[in-house]
């Protein structure tokens, strides 16, 4: 089986050359730029800019304007933003190198005319260099490695594109770091426990030696950043070491093309490394060095470089490699790909009309060539410091920026019957200093609580949840009502006390706190939209760890309000019964816990802002709510008040207790019924023009909520402009529905991840037929197909 193909191109042709970059860009293109064309006797540097479409596959000569970067080979691109790409650094012939001005490329004005601009840049400079990298993870461009003309050094630099003015920083990094090296490469991976990480690969060490390490760069919420050595497991394939390769990632696997070892004529494979598994296979390859690779869908395409048997005279072939057809021979990669390609199949959500955008239309600010972008020299005291649009964003106004990821993954679960019998950890002591890593330490233990029985014995004292619940108060009190979070972040809807629900997202989709460290809190915030409480058995469980949680880490956990954190609510559907029965207390004396975890619900949030992209609030927008202002604008402690007299009483209602409508066919403002049978009007649905509406005056994407059990754990409504999440699997033993949490990446990719009830026959706080009645279940969402099916 032939896993490699000619692609044959068209149009105007580029030269063949080496030490070139070729950057994939939105519009379905590859940008090339620079490199050396002639054999390596007599070579010539060029400064030439063509763009391929990968369609058509025509090349074509883009037309440039402005300040372009010198002719230069064995430099840095990289793609910073829709059709916007930053280059830094090469050689320029005759052992001279290039400046170290930091150059953009912008090309999204028109097809195949692109603006060169000098960003300014502020202080101190990497310096002069070849043989480089340059990555972008947002918000960061970071520049490592390279030989300075002198030797090959090992310094890492960044900038944060959305702070003005430009200024690199050098990384002071406590940990141990790569060895110098040129050559090289390094690319971000894009899922797994490794998601967000610059990986650096070989290259060229300053004693010449072809290296074959991996490294990876990560950044700490508090903003360290670190180096860390990628594992291989020795009893496996290692890879060969090289330099003047490429890689990329294709999801949590690294793919190593092509490059050199030092030893003439050595063949090389394709080495693909797994963060996941920390282990390398090893398949066929094409024979290249000093060569660009790009990814589109499954297939890496490699362009020009020199090939093994004419290692002196550059080609311009593009090959194609079927990566179906290359890791065909192992399984296990194969079936990451297939994941990589059900993640492929999005549909974005449906695009706004131009008149609908949720974004402005001022195209003053869209691009970097604002008051940002002045020409270099311009004093400090001229760049225009007030607000304006991040670096290297673009105001789009066609398109909401996210991706949702339309299947999603289910989790396949160990059922050995062990892992019930795991012993349990027991609390030791409670002091005040560590009450929240005690609390993490006993209930944070996925293995053994994953089938955790009704009637178990809650492992605390009344005065240990007090002194927690003052902990958590005195931190959520300092943040806002509409908190503002940052991407990757995982999103998770109603728990309601299904307290083994949770302990199963943690262990098969990751924990923040895993056997006394921290876990994926490196990398994923959490966001819960409320209903802790209520119907489930373990509610205490499902609060108490949740609060620690945000005590340990009160940026990076999140909890917002949902209707059920209410005491009016609470009290009558099984929060209530479930301390007086667990700890024996009187709900209704002013110092129980249960009135003192009431207290701390009236401070919590109401809403919370992704990436100024995506607003997320336990039930909905209602018939009041029209800006987040207002949201701000709301005092705490806020009691909910449920006969509704004022505006403000409303607007809390609609947030914490409205719905969509049935279908996307159901416009304005309509009548809740299941949850106000008593017809006050004071609950409603609101349908997908109030949905629009909305996100235009607030200039969101897309709203995420909670509140409604929907058969999938996830359903999309308003063409997929308002998503509900819901956490609980089989809700209150009646809906056999599948719970799950929304896995928003940094490129803002929206991935739900699920799992199924488990056949466990679990009793609820409301289990007779009599109360039922008078406290049904709220009915499941079924999907978005037209009018709501009867559950019966």
């Amino acid at each position: 089986m032939n896993n490699f193909e000619k692609v044959d191109a068209l149009g105007q042709l580029p030269l063949a050359r080496f030490g070139h970059t070729i950057t994939y860009i939105a519009k379905g293109k590859a940008i090339l730029f620079g490199g050396a064309t002639g054999d390596t006797g007599k070579y010539s540097i060029t400064g030439d800019t063509f763009s391929f479409d990968m369609q058509t596959k025509q090349w074509k000569r883009v037309e440039v304007q402005g300040t372009a970067p010198n002719p230069r080979a064995a430099h840095a691109a990289v793609c910073v933003d829709i059709n916007q790409i930053v280059i830094y650094g090469g050689a320029t012939g005759g052992g001279s190198l290039a400046s170290d001005d930091l150059y953009l490329l912008d090309l999204r004005s028109a097809d195949d005319i692109g603006q060169w601009t000098v960003v300014p840049v502020v202080g101190t400079t990497p310096g002069r260099r070849y043989g480089h990298t340059l990555t972008f993870t947002k918000p960061f461009l970071i520049a490592f490695g390279g030989n300075t003309g002198q030797e090959p050094v090992n310094d890492c630099w960044c900038v944060n594109v959305e702070k003005s003015p430009i200024t690199w920083m050098r990384l002071e990094c406590k940990s141990e770091q790569p060895i110098a090296r040129v050559y090289h490469s390094a690319s971000i991976c894009t899922n797994g426990s490794a998601n967000g990480m610059v990986v650096a690969f070989g290259g060229r060490s300053n004693d010449q030696q072809a290296l074959n390490d991996a490294w990876g760069l990560r950044r700490h919420r508090d903003g360290r950043w670190d180096w860390v050595k990628a594992p291989y497991k020795i009893d496996k394939e290692q890879p060969i070491g090289r330099y003047q390769h490429s890689t990329l990632f294709v999801y949590s696997m690294l793919f190593v093309i092509g490059g050199r070892t030092g030893n003439v004529g050595e063949t090389l494979t394709i080495d693909v490394y797994d963060t996941e598994t920390s282990e390398w296979s090893k398949f066929n390859s094409i024979q290249r060095f000093r060569h660009s690779s790009w990814l589109v869908d499954t297939n890496i395409f490699v362009y020009g470089g020199f090939e093994l048997d004419s290692p002196n005279i550059p080609t311009d072939i593009i090959s194609k490699i079927n990566l179906n057809k290359l890791l065909l021979p192992s399984e296990p990669l194969t079936n990451k790909l297939a994941q990589y390609q059900h993640a492929q199949r999005n549909v974005s959500p449906q695009s706004l009309s131009p008149q609908m955008s949720p974004a402005s239309t001022d195209t003053s600010n869209s691009s970097l060539n604002s008051s940002l972008m002045q020409k270099k020299g311009t004093p400090n005291s001229q760049i225009n410091t007030q607000k304006q649009q991040k670096p290297f964003m673009q105001n789009q106004v066609e398109k909401p920026s996210f991706k949702f990821i339309t299947q999603a993954i289910v989790a396949e679960e160990s059922r050995d019957s062990k892992v019930q019998n795991k012993k349990q950890r027991l609390p030791q002591s409670a002091q005040d200093n560590n009450i929240a890593h005690l609390f993490i330490n006993t209930l944070l233990q996925p293995k053994t609580f994953i089938n955790l029985q009704e009637n178990a014995k809650f492992l605390f004292q009344a005065q240990h949840i007090i002194m927690l619940c003052d902990q958590a108060e005195a931190v959520i009190k300092e943040q806002p009502m509409v908190l503002r979070c940052k991407a990757p972040i995982k999103i998770f809807g109603d728990i309601h006390g299904q307290y083994s629900d949770l302990m199963r997202f943690f262990d098969l989709w990751g924990s923040p706190f895993v056997d006394g460290k921290d876990s994926d809190i490196e990398a994923f915030d959490y966001l819960f939209l409320g209903d802790f409480v209520d119907r489930g058995n373990h509610s205490l469980e499902t609060i108490c760890l949740l609060l620690a949680l945000k005590v340990r880490y009160p940026e990076s956990i999140h909890l917002i309000r949902g209707n059920h954190e209410d005491k009016w609510i609470n009290n009558g559907f099984g929060f209530s019964e479930e301390c007086a029965q667990r700890l024996g207390e009187d709900p209704n004396d002013d110092d129980s816990v249960f009135a003192r975890v009431n207290r701390l619900f009236e401070w919590l949030p109401l809403a919370a802002i992704v990436e100024d992209k995506i607003i997320c609030l336990h039930g909905g927008i209602g018939s009041q709510l029209n800006y987040v202002a207002e949201i701000e604008n709301l005092q705490r402690p806020l009691e909910v008040i449920h006969e509704v007299t004022t505006p403000e009483q409303q607007l809390v209602v609609d947030i914490l207790w409205s719905d969509p409508t049935d279908s996307d066919q159901d416009f304005g403002i309509q009548p809740n019924i299941i949850r106000d049978p008593a017809g006050t009007g004071n609950i409603v649905k609101f349908g997908p023009d109030r949905v629009i509406n909305f996100l235009i005056k607030n200039s969101l994407s897309l709203i995420i909520r909670a509140h409604e059990c929907v058969m999938d754990g996830f359903e999309r409504f308003a063409g997929g402009q308002l998503l509900t999440v819901f956490s609980a699997t089989d809700y209150c033993g009646r809906h056999k529905n599948a719970g799950a949490v929304l896995i928003l990446k940094r490129n803002l990719e929206i991935v739900p991840k699920l799992i199924y009830p488990q056949n466990l026959n679990a009793h609820n706080w409301i289990e007779d037929e009599e109360t039922l009645k008078k406290r049904p279940p709220t009915p499941p969402r079924w999907k978005n197909q037209g009018q709501r099916r009867s559950y019966e």
